[in-house]
Formats: C-alpha cells, structure tokens, sequence
C-alpha cells in the first residue's frame, strides 16, 4: 500500500494501485462525506480511506450496513452541500439501484461520484455482471478509466461534471483496473476545514413522486443531453491515430490489451479510445467510422458497446463492417487478455500472431496435471471450521444429513459446499439464504437451514427474518458471528465495537434484537468448544419453529491482528506423537492448511508457524493429541 503517497500535500509521481488513486482524486477534489460496504475488487478503496481517515481530520466516513444505504449516505451530503464518494461492486449496484435511479431524477448538489467494479471471470463476484447499463438505464453519466493515472484523472473530472450538472456521476471500473498498479502524477492536495452546512442554506427539493417524476424525466433527458454534449469536447475521448481502413474501438483495460496486442503484431490501426461510456460522444464517433471499412470492438462482458455503434452506423456508415461479439470473433464470457485480442487482431488484418498462445496454455494445461488439486479452505484457527464440523456431527446423531436443505449466502462459509462439508442446496446473493427458506419450508417435508455471516445478517438478510419469523416458519438460521467482514479483508460492519479508522461505535446486540423480532428459539455457542456445540446444534435443529444458532468467535486473522496489536503471543499447538494414533480425523474431517502429515512416521504436523493455536483439531481428535506448545513441553 502506498498510503505515504496518499498523504501527499504535494505534486509529483507516485506508485499507485488504481483504487489508492481513486482515493487521492476524491482528496484532492475535497471529498467530505465518504461511505462504503467492502467487496472486491473495491475494497482497498474503503481501507485506503480509513487507515488516512486520522491523519486528515477534515472528512466523515461510514462502513455502512450495505451499498444502498452507503449510496443514501453520500446522497444525503450532496443534497446537504458537501462533496461525497461511494465506491461499491456490480452486484453492489443491485442493491442500491432503487434509490440510484430515483437520484437520477431528482439531481443532488454538491458533487457526488459513485464508482461501480464490475469482475469479468467472477474472481470474486456470483456472476459476471455488466454495470454499464445503469447509466443508460438511469439517465446517469458514466465514465470508464484504463489506467491508474486515468482513475486518479477521471474522479477529480467526475466530481467537476456533477457539481456542473447537479447530477450523480458514475465511474465505471473492472477488476483489472481497480487492481493494477503504476505511476501516477499527484497534483496538490489543498483540503478545507471540515465545517458543516446549514440547510436553510443549501437546501432543495429531492422527491419523485407522480406528477412530480414526469416534470424531472424532462428535464433529466435535457441534462442528458448537456451532458453528452460536455463529453463530445472531452480528452478522455480520444482517437490513437494510426493507418488504413481498419479502426478499433475500446474502452477501460481493453485499451491497454490493444496497444500491446498491436505493438506484438507490427501493425498501427488507429483507435478510438472511449472514456464516456454513456451518453457517448456521437458526433465524434460518427467521424470516426465514417473513414472505416471494418471496425473492430474490443470490450469484455455483453455487446455494449457494439450494439450502439451499429446502431450508429445504421445512420453514419451503412457499408461498416463490424468485428465483435455478434460476429462471433469474441466472447460474452471471461475477462480478456493480449493473446485473445492479438488473434482477433491478427484474423482481421491476415497477420501471423506473435506466439503460438494455444501451443503455450496446451503446455501449462499439461503441467497442472502433476500438480496436487488446491480447492480453497479456511485459514488457520477459523471459527467456521468448528461450526460446520459441529453441523456435520448432529446432522449424523439424528440421521437427517440426507433430509435437510441447506441455504448458504455470501461470505468465507459459501466455502461449506466445498469437502469435507459439502453442504450448500443454494447460494444466490446476500439474504437470499432466508428468502428461499420461507419457499422451501412451504414447499418440502425436508428441515430447512439458513446459513448468514454478521456482515451479511445487516446487509440484507433482517427482511428475510422478519418474514420467517411472522409466518411462524420452522426454519433453523446460523449466524456466524465473527465480529468484522471477513471475506473482504476484516472490515468492521454494525456487528464490530468500531467503524472505520478505528472509531468506537456501538456494537449492535444480536441476541437481543433476535429476541425482540420473536425468534422462538436463541442458542449462542463458541466453535474453538467444538464438541460441546453438537448437543446444542441438535436441539436447534429438532426444535420446530424458527431457532437461531449464534455461533461467536471472531475471525482468526483479524483476531490475531489484534492480538499482535496489544502485544499477546499467539501461541501454536504441537501433535503430540506418543499420543497420537495416525487416526487422521483432523486432516480428513478438518482440512486445516497448518496439519500435514510427517511422511518418516506417517503421523500429523502443525506447521507452527501457521498453526493460530486454536486447538479445534484436538476437538476433532478422538485421542486428544494437539495441545498447546506450552502444554506439551
């Protein structure tokens, strides 16, 4: 992290992720109000602004309970006169489009910049979405970056053209933006006092109802077209000039898989390289291809791009002929790389590409083949180990593992459908997990069982609660409570004692609020006491109604994070080997990456300097042979 470069008050280069850049054009641009929900490939975004929250002293941030309400947050500010900046994942958008699309209509105030990631190959996401539809759809700008420099570049601009035309900008990025790193040229940093606002003085009308709506879908179209207006004199808009009556057109990092696509193949198309992806610059794109024979589209995702420019030359340029999707020289699926746009590139203009790629990928495909498989598991000492050893073992006591569907949800536990759980019926979106149990339950003789992290439980699981426990659902819910949001990097959510950079703030009581929404059943249980959590895993279940199981112990990294933090010493476990009998139940029923198994006496190892010394394997253990080193010494 180049958090130093961040805190910059001067100009100059500086090494940078793209997202760290982002956050140095919104300080730059005198961001006041930050808020966010953490998800990949965005998060650093959210951390970067917190870990230089204390050094500056001159904005407010929220992690808020899910991208709608950090959306709503910095909305709120606009509209108070204050400049504001959320950042958030495609699916993220899902959330918080309802009240996206109604800011469309009513306009903000102040400048507010909303930045959407998209994920192509779903590194981290349930789906390969295409967020480029929601400007169009909603009537916001959008604009798209290709390079670090650009994301610093494009967000301090956003921030100009919302101010300009009272209007939420978003910027548009995918994960291998948000993720590459180079140098970027910072320009001053002159912030201002944080002061707050009186709203006799800022105020406006920021409803959309009925008549209303009709009189602000006017003028929205109008704002449209001022704006697209603004985009056609743009630099972020450029044509790479280059030879011949083949032009491609590209946007956000399939620019940069362009460039050195052609610089492999000799060759010197010219290009137009978008930066507003919506509304596009039309006149200057008309020009464009109205000097092309063939236009190649280079975009990862759906056809967007060429949709509209085919669209486009249905007017301008009847005789185009376009290179894309639809012709089937590209994929909708997958993110791309330079070996897939070179081959396209070499087919187009008969050249021979610069590597036999096939060749290459055929080799390495060889290769994996001695290679042991590496399925993703828990780090070392997570609390979801236990608890899911712990289902498995009352699951077997009442003989109903093959009885039971099991909804799992977003976060490390969607892992569960992974050996030697293998649980998972369902896995959707956050919250789903209690939405499709109030089906199920109605529908099927079999249990029911929901599965929700505390992050998510916030986020978008309450709704599907109350439902259950208003139609008096016999559905069992594990919550894992695991103090902060795991999955994205231990950022801390309304069920942590802080906000962000550390903030104290107050932790909500879940116990408690499960009580006051009439649960008929609360268990709490500590999964490091794994054994002790079978008996009560089975009331639960046996128990008809709607039952909760809390299951609380804080993530093992973040755990010991703090443990370092305060000066404590974590201290590892050992196999004991006199005592143990080669039984092999902590690798075959625990899969923890700190126990191998020693290949001289065919007995278990805790790699120590993995081992967290939580001691779950002893309660996996029939013969109780880790302890703590401490113990066995």
């Amino acid at each position: 992290m180049t958090i130093e470069d961040v805190k910059r008050t001067d100009s100059g280069p500086a090494l940078m992720l793209a997202n760290e850049a982002v956050v140095r054009g919104a300080l730059e641009s005198d961001a006041k109000i930050v808020a966010f929900y953490p998800g990949s490939p965005t998060s650093e975004i959210l951390d970067t602004f917190g870990e230089v929250l204390e050094h500056f002293g001159d904005y407010k941030m929220h992690i808020a309970a899910n991208e709608k309400v950090a959306l709503e947050t910095v909305a709120g500010a606009s509209m108070s006169g204050m400049r504001s900046f959320t950042s958030m994942k495609s699916v993220g958008m899902n959330v918080a489009s309802d009240s996206m699309f109604s800011i469309g209509y009513t306009g903000l105030n102040a400048g507010c910049v909303c930045l959407i990631a998209d994920d192509p190959y779903a590194h981290s996401s349930q789906s390969e979405q295409d967020g480029r539809y929601f400007g169009e759809a909603a009537y916001v700008p959008m604009i798209e970056p290709s390079t670090a420099q650009e994301a610093l570049d494009m967000t301090k601009w956003a921030f100009e053209v919302s101010e300009k035309h009272k209007t939420l900008v978003i910027m548009r990025t995918t994960t291998r933006v948000n993720h590459q790193r180079g140098i970027v040229n910072l320009g001053k940093l002159d912030r201002s006092p944080f002061k707050k606002n009186k709203w006799a003085d800022v105020k406006g009308q920021y409803f959309t109802v009925g008549s209303v709506a009709r009189a602000l879908k006017a003028r929205l179209l109008e704002k449209a077209e001022a704006i697209k207006e603004d985009f056609e004199k743009t630099d972020f808009n450029s044509v790479v000039p280059g030879s011949g009556s083949v032009g491609i057109l590209t946007a956000g990092v399939c620019f940069l898989h362009v460039k050195e696509a052609m610089r492999n193949l000799g060759i010197n198309l010219p290009v137009f390289k978008l930066g507003t992806i919506f509304p596009l610059p039309e006149k200057k794109l008309s020009e464009f291809i109205n000097a092309l024979s063939t236009l190649i589209v280079v975009e990862e995702l759906t056809p967007y791009l060429e949709t509209r420019i085919a669209a486009l030359a249905q007017r301008m340029n009847l005789n185009l002929n376009i290179v894309g999707k639809k012709s089937r020289h590209f994929s909708e699926m997958l993110e791309y790389n330079v070996p897939i746009v070179e081959k396209v590139l070499a087919e187009v203009t008969d050249k021979k590409i610069s590597l036999d790629y096939d060749a290459i990928l055929k080799k390495a495909e060889k290769l994996k083949e001695i290679l042991p498989e590496r399925p993703p598991i828990f780090c070392p000492g997570c609390p979801h180990r236990g608890t899911l050893w712990a289902l498995r073992q009352a699951l077997q006591r009442l003989r109903i593992r093959d009885k039971i569907v099991f909804n799992n949800d977003i976060g490390c536990y969607s892992m569960a459908f992974l050996p030697p759980n293998q649980f998972s019926d369902s896995m959707l979106a956050m919250g789903a997990s209690l939405g499709l149990s109030a089906g199920m339950e109605m529908a099927l003789e079999d249990k029911v069982i929901a599965m929700v992290g505390d992050s998510t439980l916030y986020h978008a699981a309450l709704p599907g609660i109350v439902n259950l426990i208003h139609h008096n659902s016999n559905v069992t819910l594990f919550v894992l409570d695991n103090s902060v949001t795991a999955m994205t990097g231990q950022q801390f959510n309304p069920n942590s004692p802080f906000n962000a950079g550390g903030t104290p703030a107050r932790k909500i009581n879940m116990e408690k609020m499960f009580e006051a929404l009439g649960a008929d059943k609360i268990v709490i249980i500590d999964p490091y006491e794994t054994r002790d959590c079978i008996n009560t895993i089975q009331e639960a279940l046996e128990f008809e109604g709607f039952s909760v199981i809390i299951s609380r112990r804080e993530c093992a990294l973040y755990g010991d994070r703090e443990k370092k933090k305060h000066g404590e010493k974590i201290i590892p476990s050992e196999n004991v080997k006199e005592t143990c009998r080669g039984i092999y139940a902590c690798v075959k029923e625990f899969y923890c990456p700190a126990i191998t198994i020693d290949e001289t006496d065919a007995k278990m190892i805790i790699q120590q300097d993995l081992c967290d010394g939580c001691l779950e394997c002893r309660q996996v253990c029939p013969v109780d042979a880790p302890q703590h080193m401490e113990v066995a010494k």
